[in-house]
């Protein structure tokens, strides 16, 4: 077991270095430290100076890989690649286009995206377990039938759609939570209740029908019959066996959702004003800060391949087979 997880970590450290580099190729390459003076800097006539000055305040103006000028090791440590993508695998981050410390951001924005995150990630996964089981419980009826139709219904409108139609209802109509915003305290749940509810919704519909095809396929296997012919109910069998057996699936389709613990929801965060890191994320796009932009998607890629290491971990609870293997 030791073996395989430390092969795991030997495998994502490799593809973090491979999308360190790819960012690099992409942000320095194909992309110059010239363009993003002219993009930083603005307007159609940027004189060569400005684009100079630009690029030695943000250290842009040393060669990319190699330095040979230099002496020994510096002709390596006084590049751009050295000093800007190295130091992200110490998670340090350095500074931003706009010279402000990417690092004191990210620690500060990290707990409104966690607090939106958390809780739309856990009720999400109950919400939708409940739901298909139900339509399970209930197949071959009338209520299979239109909650089948609601969750293909859901799946057919837009996020965007849901964000929109929640604040015109419920803040700008009822009046019942803020229309966008932030704060701590008690006042917390207020801000928080519609995003949260609203990323429930926008993600019941897809869920709900791969979650139903999937119980749909172990509710006819053996086991199932044996459990049935031992008088045990049917919700007896879907909760506890049924569902049991399904983990694996249901462990491989969140795995996707684990960055956003961290990285927030960017167009939930920006469109209910939670300063979080999905809205720094976005108006690092916006202003052209592609310090920033290549540091959120190196934490991205990281906080993904610690998901999927942990999902394998998780395997060998959710099935003896594997564990014993």
């Amino acid at each position: 077991m030791i073996n395989y997880i430390v092969r795991r970590i030997g495998y994502g450290l490799l593809i973090l270095i491979g999308v360190n580099v790819f960012t690099f190729i992409l942000f320095f390459a194909v992309n110059t430290p010239d363009d993003m003076a002219r993009m930083n800097i603005g307007g159609k006539r940027v004189t060569q100076d400005a684009i100079e000055k630009w690029k030695v305040e943000r250290g842009y103006n040393k060669p990319l890989l190699w330095d040979a000028k230099k002496e020994g090791v510096e002709k390596l440590t006084k590049t751009i690649f050295y000093e800007r993508s190295m130091p992200l695998f110490a998670l340090e981050f350095g500074p931003s286009d706009s010279g402000r410390d990417i690092g004191y951001e990210l620690r500060q924005r990290v707990g409104p995206s966690v607090a939106l995150a958390i809780p739309t990630f856990l009720l999400g996964i109950f919400v939708v377990i409940v739901f298909s089981l139900m339509l399970v419980f209930f197949r071959n009826t009338y209520l299979e039938l239109w909650g089948v139709a609601l969750a293909v219904f859901l799946l057919s409108i837009s996020g965007l759609f849901y964000i929109i139609a929640g604040q015109f209802l419920f803040s700008k109509l009822l009046k019942i939570v803020p229309i966008s915003g932030f704060s701590g305290g008690l006042d917390l749940f207020l801000f928080l209740a519609l995003p949260v509810v609203i990323g429930i919704f926008s993600r019941l519909g897809g869920e709900a029908l791969f979650y139903r095809t999937m119980f749909l396929e172990e509710i006819n296997r053996d086991y199932v019959r044996t459990a049935r012919s031992k008088g045990l109910s049917e919700t007896v069998v879907l909760f506890r066996h049924v569902l049991h057996n399904a983990l694996l699936p249901i462990l491989t389709s969140t795995v996707a959702v684990l960055p956003l613990l961290f990285l927030g929801a960017l167009i939930m965060e920006s469109f209910f004003g939670i300063p979080g890191l999905g809205s720094y994320t976005i108006d690092a796009i916006n202003a052209q800060d592609f310090a920033v932009v290549r540091s959120m998607v190196f934490v991205g890629s990281l906080l993904y391949i610690v998901g999927l290491i942990l999902t394998d971990i998780s395997y060998t609870v959710a099935d003896p087979r594997i564990r014993l293997g």
